[in-house]
């Protein structure tokens, strides 16, 4: 045992020192990562760590709380962090402060091995890279859609509907569907993607200027009451995480679920045996005739700090770059859909890319979209308890973010 423990480290040790020649880093220089703390980026802050050297130090801070420290931490100067590890929503405080840099001379240095969906381009530089890709996409047991004779499985919501309602007319499931609609930002989220589905925008093109459509929006409200019908009576409550845990635990036939969640549902020790053996992930449906997935399409990656020195931003540029190799690894295959070289996707991640390949939108990267995303959140419970109209919601949702976007300076 001792000689398979000291080949071991003898194997890691090598495993470090390729790693560090790789990187190509020229020291001295720091590196440090602010990142979320789950699985996929924690391979990725311990691939960038291999870069450490004597005269190149790493270190990563993995943590829940990353969107609540990144803006003071990159406003001091010299920034705590040379690297912010970044999505579609958490960059745009970043953006609006001015606190990252554009990328595109580093990309020209250092990012040979870099694809073009990589670069996260505002107004033309690359403030980003991209490294994994999320989004909600379609789940359905096989074996429950069969029984109730739906030979075809769901590719629209209207499919949707249909088909838990053939469950539940014969009396197979109750509910048959479950869905992310806790009020706060679960449901504001789906509303966006049902919104995107039926093709409305957001805003007046380059404005914060409120766009919604009616003529969109009230079908997506009540495509998303009609869906919930069939759903428990607490979906309201439901974040992913509850959501997953149903359909896990064979509860449910149907869910649009986030693809960093599904990989759940075929992994024998977190799932019920039978919705390991019977669930297929699919592309997100489509809704009112539209022809692009009602979901968003959102992405991980990282940014470089302004505030630190070009030389530190060169070796975190490096480091990262070496920290993405982790999405190459067949180990770390099911963590996510990882955009790098090299990657090979496997049954867990199929959701995702189909939705992505079927062209569904990104989730929007302005700065009053947050703003927006907290008005339908709080605005839109009324509607889906059937207290309002849905034209009142949107009225309610107008007013809550025109306040919110003056007091912030956006609207005059």
């Amino acid at each position: 045992m001792k000689f398979l423990s000291t080949t071991a480290l003898i194997l890691l040790g090598a495993t470090a020192l390729q790693a560090q020649e790789g990187c190509g880093i020229a020291g001295p220089a720091s590196v440090r990562i602010l990142s979320n703390d789950f699985e996929a980026l924690r391979a990725v802050n311990t691939a960038a760590m291999a870069c450490a050297t004597a005269d190149v130090t790493v270190e990563a801070n993995a943590t829940t709380e990353h969107a609540n420290i990144q803006v003071p931490a990159l406003t001091a100067d010299p920034a705590q962090y040379t690297v912010a590890v970044v999505a579609n929503d958490s960059i745009v405080a970043l953006l609006n402060e001015g606190l990252i840099r554009p990328l595109d001379d580093l990309v020209a240095q250092y990012g040979q091995s870099l694809q073009p969906s990589q670069l996260i381009k505002i107004d033309g530089q690359t403030m980003a890279i991209a490294f994994m890709a999320n989004a909600q996409h379609l789940a359905y047991r096989r074996d429950i859609l069969e029984r109730a004779g739906i030979a075809e499985p769901p590719t629209s919501y209207e499919d949707v509907l249909a088909a838990a309602e053939a469950i539940r007319s014969q009396g197979i499931m109750e509910t048959p569907f479950v869905v992310n609609n806790k009020v706060g930002w679960d449901l504001a989220e789906e509303f966006v993607n049902m919104y995107l589905g039926f093709g409305g925008d957001f805003f007046e093109p380059g404005t914060p200027n409120l766009a919604l459509d009616p003529a969109k929006a009230v079908p997506a409200l009540e495509m998303m009451r009609s869906l919930a019908a069939y759903a428990p009576a607490d979906n309201l409550t439901f974040d992913s995480t509850a959501s997953s845990a149903v359909f896990s635990q064979g509860q449910a036939a149907l869910t649009n679920m986030w693809g960093s969640r599904t990989g759940s549902f075929l992994d024998e020790t977190v799932s019920n045996p039978e919705v390991v053996a019977n669930t297929v992930l699919a592309t997100a449906p489509t809704v009112g005739g539209g022809t692009i997935p009602a979901s968003t399409i959102w992405w991980d990656g990282f940014s470089i700090a302004q505030n630190i020195s070009d030389e530190d931003a060169a070796a975190s540029f490096q480091a990262m770059v070496q920290g993405m190799t982790a999405g190459s690894d067949p180990a770390n295959a099911d963590l996510a859909a990882w955009l790098v070289e090299g990657y090979q996707p496997t049954p867990a991640v199929v959701g995702v890319i189909q939705t992505a390949q079927a062209g569904a939108k990104p989730y929007p990267m302005v700065p009053w979209m947050g703003i927006l995303h907290t008005a339908l959140g709080d605005e839109l419970a009324d509607f889906m308890q059937g207290n309002e109209s849905a034209e009142q919601a949107l009225s309610d949702v107008a007013a809550a973010y025109e306040a919110a976007a003056r007091s912030q300076g956006f609207l005059q």
